[in-house]
């Protein structure tokens, strides 16, 4: 039986002149007009809208967090398979076609695209707050802040930034790279669904998908740039000690950067952003990324010379060795929410009158058992110690779930919602490669970074704390001040204000090659998949992204029940990443019936002549 020849007549319609010459009109403004109308919402009713969002955050985690976690469980496996598969032998381009750059360059690329912002707030934080909360303490296997907790600390960090995280990036990555390199199509969304949508890819169905492409990177980018502002602000805070910069903290809080210092630091970097865009400066990015990739390895350096090398050294082995161990459980595993009728259904008999008031404590993603006692009151709080107990457990599935969907869920929708920005990157330094060094050079080299990241910096916080050293200021401190912390605890004086200003350089660079970066893959998608773009779209492009961020951060300070400034942005995120979440599954899809198809058609005498897919 004959297979008809793939669809690849992909025509998507630009202007030919105006202002939106080599753009296309319908998901230009569409997208624009999207992001202003949030902007605009966050402005006028900032109340209204960090409410509502917070409400349409809680609803989605609820209804989907299953399939947020069961997808990204699928994208690894899946890519693993087509590592093993034969298909793994094709090659991103014809038989003929030479990679672009060495490998030693690709990996080194790789490794810049793993060295983000992420990482510079996230190797320290991640493992410290893991360390205090996570699965097995949460079951109660592990005592929080013990040296028993500390292999599940550092688990679930190397799940959250490792193979599963760089498999998101690749199912996208892979699938522009492959239509791009062996069937002529352009660097788009839209074309990693033809496979499946055939000419309908040109119309409607096709500029929503792009759409959707740009409004999550738009929201990933945000919430990428958010933690970075808030991280630079604390940098200049220990460097300079301009009060200004820092809010005045609830009891018993850490303190964090005021919303003033927040927006400064956001005009800044933007600022630079755009004027790297206006003058041509952006050319120079390939150097910043290069000093970034020096600076990071400085401040690694600083961690492996001053820090705790050999507990990190020891925790990289077992640590990996335990993630791998878990892999498919971690994969696959998800929790659902617990209602207060099934946590009255499993109390003891004595306790089931009470069940209002064990039901908060007891399903406490972020509390323990001596809280949930201690938290007791009245009646409850006079029920036998064996009652208690009975109630904590009854509630692990609550605490399970709050966890996992304000842990691991928001990680893979960030991921998920950064995907395009990383995917396409990693396709344009990939041309001549095969499928198989794709996924495996794609997935496993800058996992592997990351893991040294983590261990290392992540590590030595750790160490410090079991050790007294830290005496609970790591802890203690605000996720993006726990480098800072860090550092003050390893570094004598003489040093540690360079290192910081190095750290604070850093960020800075980061921060503006990222949002540079994010605005030229957003207008990318927007003129069809052309690499050179207008520079006024980048303005405006760099303009909304400010305003997106700005607007956010004052509508989650003017809200007095809110405890974070950047809540607004996370959950604004994880709303925007469940669409393309979907967009993403259908890729895998698209992608294994053309790598099918195309396979069957290098073995068929008959494939010529067929109508099109």
């Amino acid at each position: 039986m004959a297979i008809r020849e793939p669809f690849t007549d992909l025509e998507i319609n630009t202007q030919d002149s105006g202002f939106y010459k080599g753009h296309s009109l319908p998901i230009a403004l569409i997208s624009k007009v999207t992001m202003v109308a949030l902007v605009l919402w966050a402005i006028l009713w900032p109340v209204t809208a960090t409410q509502t969002l917070d409400a349409w955050n809680w609803a989605t985690l609820q209804d989907f967090n299953a399939f947020y976690i069961i997808s990204v469980g699928f994208f690894a496996f899946f890519l693993f398979v087509l590592a093993a598969l034969p298909v793994g032998k094709r090659k991103l381009g014809g038989e003929d076609t030479q990679t672009e750059f060495t490998t030693f360059s690709w990996f080194a690329m790789m490794f810049g695209a793993g060295l983000g912002v992420g990482l510079m707030v996230f190797a320290t934080a991640e493992p410290v707050g893991l360390w205090g909360s996570n699965p097995v303490i949460l079951a109660q296997g592990a005592d929080p802040n013990s040296a028993d907790a500390v292999q599940s600390a550092f688990r679930y960090s190397l799940l959250h930034f490792g193979f599963h995280a760089w498999a998101i990036y690749v199912i996208t990555g892979l699938s522009l790279a492959y239509y791009a390199y062996t069937r002529d199509m352009p660097l788009t969304i839209r074309s990693a669904l033809t496979p499946l949508l055939g000419r309908f890819a040109n119309g409607f169905l096709g500029h929503v998908v792009d759409v959707l492409g740009v409004v999550a990177t738009i929201l990933g980018v945000a919430v990428t740039i958010g933690y970075g502002v808030s991280q630079f602000v604390d940098g200049v805070y220990n460097v300079t000690g301009m009060e200004w910069l820092m809010g005045d903290a609830a009891e018993g809080a850490a303190p964090k950067p005021s919303t003033v210092g927040l927006l400064a630091a956001l005009g800044i970097i933007m600022g630079m952003s755009i004027l790297s865009a206006v003058s041509g400066v952006g050319r120079g990015i390939k150097y910043l990324s290069n000093l970034n990739l020096v600076l990071s390895m400085l401040l690694l350096l600083t961690f492996v010379v001053f820090g705790s090398f050999l507990f990190a050294l020891t925790t990289y082995g077992t640590a990996l060795a335990d993630y791998l161990w878990n892999f498919i459980p971690l994969s696959f595993e998800a929790y659902s929410p617990l209602s207060q009728e099934a946590f009255t259904t499993a109390l003891p008999a004595q306790a089931e009158p009470l069940a209002g008031a064990l039901y908060a404590g007891a399903t406490d993603a972020w509390g323990s058992y001596d809280g949930f006692v201690a938290g007791l009151e009245g009646e409850a709080a006079s029920l036998d110690p064996s009652a208690q107990a009975a109630a904590y457990e009854a509630g692990a599935q609550g605490r399970l779930f709050g966890w996992q969907s304000g842990w691991t869920t928001f990680y893979w929708a960030w991921w998920i919602a950064f995907s395009p920005f990383v995917g396409l990157f990693l396709a344009r330094i990939s041309k001549g490669r095969t499928v198989r060094e794709f996924i495996l050079g794609c997935v496993i080299a800058p996992s592997l970074v990351c893991f040294a990241w983590l261990t290392i910096l992540g590590g030595t916080a750790v160490n410090n704390e079991l050790q007294g050293v830290a005496d609970g200021a790591i802890i203690a401190a605000s996720n993006t001040n726990k480098l800072f912390v860090s550092l003050e605890m390893i570094l004598p004086d003489w040093l540690l204000g360079a290192v910081i200003l190095m750290c604070v350089v850093l960020i800075m660079t980061f921060l503006v090659t990222s949002a540079d970066s994010g605005i030229l893959v957003m207008n990318t998608i927007m003129s069809g998949g052309a690499q050179e773009t207008g520079i006024r779209h980048r303005i405006v492009w760099g303009l909304i992204l400010t305003g997106v961020i700005a607007s956010l951060l004052i509508a989650g300070a003017i809200d007095p029940n809110n405890a974070d400034a950047l809540a607004p942005l996370q959950d604004a995120m994880i709303v925007g990443a469940l669409p393309f979440t979907f967009v993403m599954v259908l890729m895998a899809v698209a992608l294994a019936k053309a790598l099918i198809n195309d396979s069957r058609r290098e073995k068929a005498d008959d494939a010529v002549g067929q109508p099109a897919e």
